[in-house]
C-alpha cells in the first residue's frame, strides 16, 4: 500500500469490487497480470478516517490512520514514533485497549487521538476516568501541555460542583472512578462521545457497582478506550471484566465459563492458571495495542511521574494541627535553615504515616491511600521495583502491607547488617522471586547496582538532593537495558515543593527557608 500525495491510498488487491462497492469515488487505476489467469488491481481511495476504517475492516490491516500525515500534533512536545502509532490505532477503533507500559507516554497519545477526532467532528466531548492520584498531576497537566486549545476541568469535590463541571462547556472532563456513582445520571445526559478509562484494571470485576455503572454509560455510539499496562496482573480471570466492556462477543456470557477456560481448580478455594491462559486472554483483549518500555527506544532515559495521593482524614487532621503550631511558634521569630528543616521533617513524617513524639515514641497514622497507590504501581511495573522511604517505621509498614498482598519484598535500612544488605542486593539482582526492595535512601545511596528494577517509587521526598540523585542512579547505570520510571508520591504541599526542589537540584538554605515560609502561609 502506498500513500499518494498525502491525500489518497493506493490499495493493491485481487478483489477490487469489495472496495469500490462500499467506498464512494474509489477507482481502479491499474491492473497487473499475475499469471495463471489471475489479475491484480490497484485501487485509489480518498484517504479519510472513515475510508481507512472500511479498508481495515476488509482485512487490509496495514492501512494507516490519516492522523499520521494530516495532524499538526499540538503542544510543547514532539511525539515519539510509538506515540504516533498508538494515537493512530486509537483513532481507528471505537472500542479498544491501550496496554502500553507505564512511562511510555500513553496519556499524551490518547489526548492527541481525541483532539484529532474532535477536529474532524467525530466526537465532541471526552470523559476521562482515572484514579484520584493522577487527575491533576497526569491528565490535566498533560492536557495543558498537549491540547492547550481545549477546555479542561476536573469534576471533583462536592456533588454540586461535579454537576456544574459536567454541565459546563468543558470539552475534556476528568473524574475519579468513585465519582461516577455520585453524578452518574448527569454524566449519562451530558453527551460524552468518548470515555477514556485510565488504570482500567479498576474495572476488572464485572460484579462491582463501579463496573455496572460504567457499562450503563455505554451506548452503541460511545467510544471507549481502556488504558492499562497490567490487564491481568493478579489472575488471567481479571481480563473478563475488561473484555466484557470492550468486546463482549469475545468472551463467554458468564464469568464461570471464562474462568474455567483460563484457570484450573486444584482445591475448593484455589485456582491456578492453565498453560493456554495467556493465549486466551490475548484473544479476549482485542483490539489492542501494546508497547513495552524495551520497544520504545526513543524514550527519554528516565521518566518522572508525579502521583498525588490524598492524605487520609486522620493524617490531614494532624498535619493541619502541626502546621498551626508551627505558625504560632514562628510568629515574630527568625527561623534558621536548620530549624526549618527540622519542622518540615515533622510534616513529612505525618504524610509518610508515622511521627515521632517528643519522648521518641512512634505515633502511627492511617496511610492506606498511599499504600493502595503503591500496590497499583508495583502491579503496573514491567520489571522489579525499588521503593525509597525515609523513615524506618514507614519501611516496616510498607513491608507488612505488601506481604499481606502477596508481594515478595524485603527491606534495607540502618539496622540491617552489612552482610544482610549484601545478601538482599544479590538476591534482588539475580533471583526472580524478590520483586520489591524497600530502602532507606541514605542506606543505599552510593556504590550499589540495582538495575534489575526499572521502576523507582519515592514514598516521600528526601531532604537531600545528593541522596535523591544517588538513589535514582542505583537503577540507571551501566547494565540497565530498560527505560526507567521514577514515581513521586505526594499528598501535601511540603512534599510537592520538595520534589520540585530535588529535580531542580537546589540544595541551598535560601530555597529551603522560602519553602518553609510558603508552607506556613499555606501556599
Amino acid at each position: 500500500m502506498d500513500i499518494v500525495q498525502d491525500r489518497a491510498l493506493l490499495v493493491r488487491t485481487r478483489k477490487p469490487d469489495l472496495i469500490t462497492e462500499v467506498i464512494p469515488k474509489a477507482e481502479v487505476v491499474k491492473t497487473h497480470d499475475l499469471g495463471n489467469g489471475q489479475r491484480g488491481y490497484e485501487v485509489l481511495v480518498n484517504w479519510t478516517l472513515a475510508n481507512t476504517k472500511i479498508i481495515r475492516n476488509l482485512g487490509i490491516k496495514n492501512a494507516p490512520s490519516p492522523i499520521t500525515r494530516k495532524y499538526n500534533w499540538p503542544g510543547m512536545y514532539k511525539p515519539f514514533a510509538h506515540q504516533i502509532e498508538t494515537a493512530g490505532f486509537l483513532t481507528l477503533h471505537q472500542r479498544c485497549f491501550c496496554l502500553n507500559d507505564m512511562g511510555t507516554g500513553k496519556t499524551m497519545s490518547t489526548i492527541w487521538a481525541a483532539d484529532y477526532l474532535m477536529s474532524l467532528g467525530v466526537i465532541k466531548r471526552v470523559l476521562i476516568v482515572a484514579p484520584l492520584s493522577i487527575l491533576d498531576t497526569a491528565w490535566r497537566a498533560d492536557l495543558f501541555k498537549t491540547a492547550m486549545h481545549r477546555r479542561v476541568d476536573i469534576a471533583h469535590g462536592s456533588r454540586e460542583k461535579r454537576k456544574a463541571i459536567i454541565a459546563s462547556d468543558a470539552e475534556f472532563v476528568i473524574i475519579n472512578y468513585d465519582g461516577i456513582e455520585v453524578v452518574h445520571r448527569e454524566i449519562a445526559a451530558a453527551g460524552f462521545d468518548l470515555i477514556v478509562c485510565d488504570e482500567s484494571s479498576a474495572l476488572k470485576n464485572h460484579q462491582t457497582k463501579r463496573w455496572k455503572l460504567m457499562s450503563a454509560l455505554l451506548t452503541p455510539h460511545t467510544w471507549l478506550w481502556l488504558l492499562t499496562g497490567t490487564p491481568a496482573a493478579q489472575s488471567p480471570a481479571d481480563a473478563y471484566g475488561l473484555a466484557k466492556l470492550v468486546s463482549p462477543q469475545g468472551v463467554p456470557r458468564f464469568f464461570g465459563a471464562f474462568r474455567d477456560k483460563v484457570m484450573l481448580k486444584v482445591s475448593n478455594f484455589r485456582y491456578v492458571p492453565r498453560p493456554e491462559a495467556q493465549g486466551i486472554v490475548h484473544r479476549a483483549l482485542q483490539p489492542a495495542i501494546r508497547y513495552t518500555k524495551e520497544e520504545c527506544l526513543d524514550l527519554p532515559e528516565m521518566t518522572y511521574v508525579d502521583r498525588e495521593v490524598p492524605l487520609t482524614l486522620q493524617q490531614q487532621k494532624y498535619y493541619d494541627k502541626l502546621r498551626q503550631q508551627l505558625l504560632v511558634q514562628a510568629a515574630g521569630e527568625d527561623i534558621s535553615a536548620v530549624n526549618a528543616a527540622v519542622e518540615m521533617n515533622k510534616l513529612l513524617q505525618i504524610s509518610s504515616g508515622c511521627c515521632f513524639s517528643d519522648t521518641g515514641e512512634v505515633i502511627e497514622f492511617d496511610c492506606s491511600n498511599r499504600l493502595s497507590e503503591l500496590t497499583d504501581i508495583i502491579e503496573q511495573s514491567s520489571h522489579k521495583t525499588l521503593v525509597f522511604a525515609n523513615f524506618t517505621h514507614s519501611i516496616e509498614t510498607i513491608k507488612r502491607y505488601l506481604t499481606t498482598k502477596g508481594v515478595n519484598c524485603d527491606c534495607i535500612y540502618g539496622a540491617v547488617s552489612l552482610k544482610r544488605r549484601s545478601e538482599l542486593i544479590d538476591q534482588f539482582q539475580k533471583s526472580p522471586e524478590l520483586q520489591v526492595l524497600i530502602i532507606q535512601p541514605q542506606a543505599a545511596a552510593h556504590g550499589i547496582t540495582l538495575h534489575a528494577a526499572n521502576t523507582i517509587v519515592w514514598w516521600g521526598p528526601s531532604m537531600s538532593v545528593e541522596h535523591y540523585l544517588q538513589a535514582n542512579a542505583r537503577v540507571y547505570r551501566a547494565g540497565q537495558k530498560n527505560p526507567c520510571t521514577v514515581v513521586h508520591l505526594f499528598g501535601s504541599n511540603v512534599e510537592k515543593k520538595l520534589y520540585a526542589r530535588l529535580q531542580s537540584k537546589k540544595d541551598d538554605q535560601e530555597s529551603l527557608l522560602a519553602m518553609y515560609k510558603n508552607i506556613l502561609d499555606n501556599k
